[in-house]
């Protein structure tokens, strides 16, 4: 589940002569996103936030899993709240807006958004501290889909999923490779490490790396929602 536009050779397991022309660029750029995530956080919600999020640049599953994650609250009683950056919108730029479902489109919220809306209440916004500010008034828990690698709000817990077919990829940071930051700043900052798809050698390779760094390890699968006409199709 590789992002639209990443080269291939990201995802190669050995670092090829591409990446390592884009080597030094790397180095900034994993630089600096690693002071990033080491910043305190700026606020601190009074409700438990539970952010999705992953390694790498691309789609491994994130809004499968808040959607999921939101279910499992419900059933225990909480009141769950989405907050997203609502990528692809033109809206929660400049502050927190509650998406409602069919006022908002794709092109104002993006599609995640309104996936999410039609479970939960959901709150798009680039600044995660308002927010969340926002998201208190709403319900019981703060469920994050991604902005692990984002420091303004202190996550409760964080769940970090990885596509088992190719993992971290070369291992390098963008653009040389797939990763956000360098995986040894990374790893440390999951509470566990959700591997998704069948079992497959980079998956176990990341595997290891988490075991080593004491992570937790749990494994899921993606299916079609039955009922959508997607069973048995690629």
């Amino acid at each position: 589940m590789v992002g639209f536009g990443a080269p291939g050779f990201w995802w190669r397991p050995r670092i090829t002569l591409a990446a390592h022309l884009l080597l030094p660029f790397s180095l900034v750029y994993g630089f600096l996103s690693s002071r990033r995530m080491e910043r305190a956080p700026a606020f601190t919600s009074p409700l438990p936030v539970i952010c999705v999020g992953n390694f790498v640049a691309g789609g491994t599953g994130k809004t499968p899993m808040a959607l999921l994650l939101a279910s499992m609250l419900r059933e225990t009683g909480e009141a769950p709240v989405f907050l997203t950056r609502g990528y692809g919108g033109t809206l929660g730029r400049d502050e927190p807006v509650i998406v409602e479902v069919p006022l908002h489109g794709a092109h104002e919220v993006g599609d995640e958004a309104l996936l999410l809306a039609a479970e939960a209440p959901t709150i798009v916004s680039a600044d995660r501290a308002a927010g969340a500010r926002l998201a208190g008034t709403l319900g019981s828990v703060i469920v994050m889909d991604d902005g692990f690698q984002n420091p303004t709000l202190a996550k409760s817990l964080s769940l970090v999923l990885a596509d088992t077919a190719t993992g971290v990829g070369n291992g390098c940071v963008i653009p040389a490779g797939p990763l956000r930051a360098p995986l040894e700043v990374q790893l440390p900052r999951a509470d566990a490490v959700v591997l998704v798809g069948r079992e497959a050698a980079a998956g176990d390779a990341l595997r290891a790396r988490a075991r080593v760094s004491h992570r937790q390890v749990l494994s899921a699968r993606l299916a079609p929602v039955p009922g959508h006409g997607l069973s048995g199709r690629r």
